[in-house]
């Protein structure tokens, strides 16, 4: 086995994961998708499905951070880096009909009280998220408290929107947040 087949394991498995949740796909459902045996999987995940996720959740984090990054690097201010990044979300949403890549909310649900190691590679992604959002809020000219405060405001409000607008099928939660986002910035 190769690194290809390990990563070939991990986007299978990351799809099928934010698809269904991680409780409901099997271990077989993911070595039919890869297309692997079971000795496969533990050549490369020895510890099976629950490595397989954190592995899943850590290629995510990085996809997400790259994107995030690249956004906030090409836009002076937050509010104009923001509101690109939610056109990116709505844009997707809007041609895909989804948000796979960008969220792993479902997953943070479903197993943060579950597994410490999963909980800790979840909050280490929203970390890494609020931490671009504060850079570029201190650049900005925000006080280090108010960029933190910001910075978490903005996760828990992009981050819910992109949960609302999965279960309600509609792209008005990540508008509306994008609408309220410069106020909420202007006036902190």
């Amino acid at each position: 086995m190769n690194v290809t087949t390990k990563s070939l394991m991990i986007d299978a498995a990351t799809s099928l994961f934010q698809k269904k949740g991680y409780k409901s796909v099997g271990l077989n459902e993911i070595l039919k998708a890869c297309n692997v045996s079971k000795g496969a999987l533990y050549h490369h995940f020895p510890n099976g499905k629950d490595e397989l996720l954190i592995a899943c959740l850590q290629a995510l984090n990085e996809g997400i951070m790259a994107d995030i990054e690249d956004i906030f690097s090409r836009h002076l201010s937050t509010i104009e880096a923001a509101q690109a990044m939610i056109d990116k979300l709505i844009y997707s949403l809007e041609t895909e009909g989804t948000l796979s890549g960008f969220t792993f909310s479902s997953i943070v649900s479903e197993m943060a009280t579950v597994s410490e190691p999963v909980r800790h590679a979840c909050s280490a992604l929203y970390e890494n998220i609020q931490s671009i959002y504060y850079a570029k809020l201190v650049t900005d000219g925000f006080s280090n408290e108010s960029a933190s405060a910001l910075a978490l405001l903005m996760t828990a409000s992009i981050e819910g929107a992109m949960m609302l607008c999965l279960t309600q099928k509609s792209i008005d939660p990540l508008k509306k947040i994008a609408s309220l986002l410069p106020n909420v910035v202007k006036g902190f």
